[in-house]
């Protein structure tokens, strides 16, 4: 069944919504979330600043629709990377990936990598829903980890997380995996985040210049070294 045909008004209004979500990730990428300004952004637009409430009524909530747009991107992007190997393709080669995926989002457009995952803008609390966005990139990791056997190194986050996953309903479900115990397959995507955006997150603020190394490599050994830690094939 055919859906129903937006009015030119509905139409107009998320033309709109959509041009000034373009200046804002301009601002974003010329002077990070501070120079993100509803003022500017109204006057580009051609609006007046009570106009331009009509479409966002605060900059946290145009902040949060930015953040919510590159969450859904970055998981699409990894979803994409996970969908595109072989069934059969091994743990390690498949955390490998993931881990590549991740860093070409965030190295082709770094001003909405370090928006979800950089300082967090002062003043500004994001709403409980981009838990469930930031799960959703972190999902695809869970299958790489299922049925690992983790070693002695990382027991203590895999204890931690199993303890989590059996005190809370919500995160045992989303925490399931094709085989072995929940907790493991989480400790091994929560630790797969701490090492993939911390060389991610180093390199695209430019933390690695002058230091003779590229990140893809550094992120490369840093998977290799955790899938060791896992017993990973």
């Amino acid at each position: 069944m055919a859906g129903t045909a937006q009015s030119p008004r509905a139409r107009y209004r998320e033309q709109t919504r959509a041009e000034i979500k373009e200046i804002a990730l301009r601002q974003l990428s010329e002077g990070g979330a501070a120079a993100v300004a509803l003022t500017r952004i109204a006057k580009e637009v051609g609006l007046s600043g009570p106009a331009l409430y009509r479409y966002f009524d605060s900059r946290d909530a145009l902040l949060t629709d930015l953040i919510r747009d590159a969450y859904a991107d970055l998981a699409a992007a990894v979803s994409a990377a996970a969908d595109g190997l072989p069934p059969d393709t091994p743990p390690r080669a498949r955390a490998q990936a993931l881990g590549g995926a991740c860093r070409e989002w965030a190295v082709a457009q770094p001003h909405r990598y370090l928006l979800i995952e950089g300082t967090p803008v002062p003043g500004y609390t994001a709403p409980p829903d981009t838990l469930d966005s930031a799960r959703a990139v972190l999902g695809p990791f869970l299958a790489a980890f299922a049925g690992a056997e983790p070693s002695a190194a990382v027991r203590p986050v895999v204890d931690q997380m199993t303890a989590w996953a059996k005190t809370d309903a919500d995160v045992a479900q989303w925490a399931q995996a094709p085989a072995g115990p929940a907790g493991v397959a989480l400790a091994g995507a929560v630790l797969a985040w701490s090492h993939m955006h911390g060389a991610i997150g180093l390199e695209v603020s430019g933390q690695f210049e002058g230091m003779g190394h590229d990140g893809g490599t550094l992120l490369r050994a840093q998977i290799d070294v955790l899938a060791d830690a896992f017993g990973l094939d």
